[in-house]
């Protein structure tokens, strides 16, 4: 697998989503090595190649180094970005997985300096939907940009690890937040609600942030939980009582799966992961950010509505099983006779 990200070195979410799919594959019998210019990932079950790389541009910079890698001993090259100059065939089977558009994300991301370079990211995805044997989107709405592309594969959740656990739910209402402060996750816009419309209405209410880029001082009520574990990230999970991210853009939105896998009511603006994950809203509450208050409110005020959506979710979240994602690639992998 080639992967400029992984848990090790980013808080990017391909990262995590790469080395949950190669652990269950090496968990299924299959040998995998991820080639990333992030360090090993403590206690990956799957080999690691560091390609190291410093100063400026790194992202473009690791894809050129990549052609100079021998990949000739492997059966197939699964491609988590970066593989834009890859155009002779190495390998016996060539996949790439779109974790999203940068062209959707240009559009929602601020800084002419951003969006210039988002642009850019968009044409060498395009290049390399082109130089792979087959490539898939990890959500249909991402095949926009690239029409010819057919297949989607969705991202996967480890079912094993986040699952409904009764008993462990907060005592008091709470609401779980997992992303950014700053940019398109908009963690700080939702802690601006919270303060001035959800809190007034439920008084006891908690907004926990799994985010490292808080500033200190966040208001009553808003506690930062900065990085977790998995383990520790899935416990939070259990005992909140609502899952909310309110971001611009999601390609597909992991913690939108993890959460209703886990049996959390989910709250979220319609970016393009979040409409197919929940179903365009049936499995979730999606509305747009200044209104975000009204479902929130609602879910922490009534149980009915918190148990229909957890329902709903644990339904949903069972089609981005990891073990049945990594089943569908494993089939991509086997090249057509």
């Amino acid at each position: 697998m080639i992967s400029y990200y992984l848990p090790s070195g980013s808080k990017i979410g391909v990262g995590y989503q790469v080395h949950a799919l190669a652990s269950e594959l090496v968990r299924q019998g299959h040998q995998v090595d991820v080639f990333s210019n992030c360090p090993p990932v403590d206690g990956a079950t799957y080999g690691h190649h560091h390609i190291p790389l410093s100063g400026s541009m790194r992202t473009f910079r690791f894809a050129l180094a990549l052609r100079k890698v021998d990949f000739s001993s492997y059966d197939v090259l699964h491609a988590h970005g970066d593989d834009y100059w890859l155009w002779r065939r190495r390998v016996p089977r060539h996949v790439r997985t779109l974790h999203g558009s940068c062209f959707e994300e240009a559009l929602h991301i601020r800084g002419a300096r951003e969006k210039l370079r988002m642009v850019a990211l968009g044409f060498s995805e395009v290049l390399a939907s082109l130089v792979a044997d087959v490539t898939v989107a990890v959500s249909p709405d991402t095949l926009r940009w690239t029409p010819w592309v057919r297949g989607v594969i969705p991202n996967g959740v480890d079912t094993a690890r986040f699952h409904p656990r009764p008993g462990l739910q907060s005592e008091v209402p709470s609401i779980l937040f997992v992303g950014t402060w700053g940019g398109r996750k908009r963690g700080a816009e939702l802690a601006r609600i919270f303060s001035e419309q959800v809190r007034p209405a439920v008084p006891s209410a908690e907004l926990w942030m799994v985010t490292q880029d808080a500033p200190a001082d966040v208001g009553p009520g808003i506690k930062v939980l900065g990085r977790l574990s998995d383990d520790e990230l899935a416990e939070a999970y259990a005992k909140a009582w609502v899952f909310c991210l309110p971001s611009s853009y999601e390609g597909f939105g992991v913690p939108y799966a993890e959460a209703m896998a886990s049996g959390l009511p989910v709250v979220a603006t319609p970016n393009v992961g979040a409409r197919y994950v929940t179903r365009g809203g049936r499995d979730a509450a999606l509305t747009e950010l200044e209104d975000l208050a009204l479902p929130l409110v609602d879910l922490l005020q009534n149980p009915a509505r918190r148990e229909d959506l957890q329902g709903r979710g644990i339904v949903r979240a069972g089609a981005f099983s990891l073990d049945f994602v990594a089943a569908e690639y494993v089939r991509l992998y086997r090249p057509v006779t």
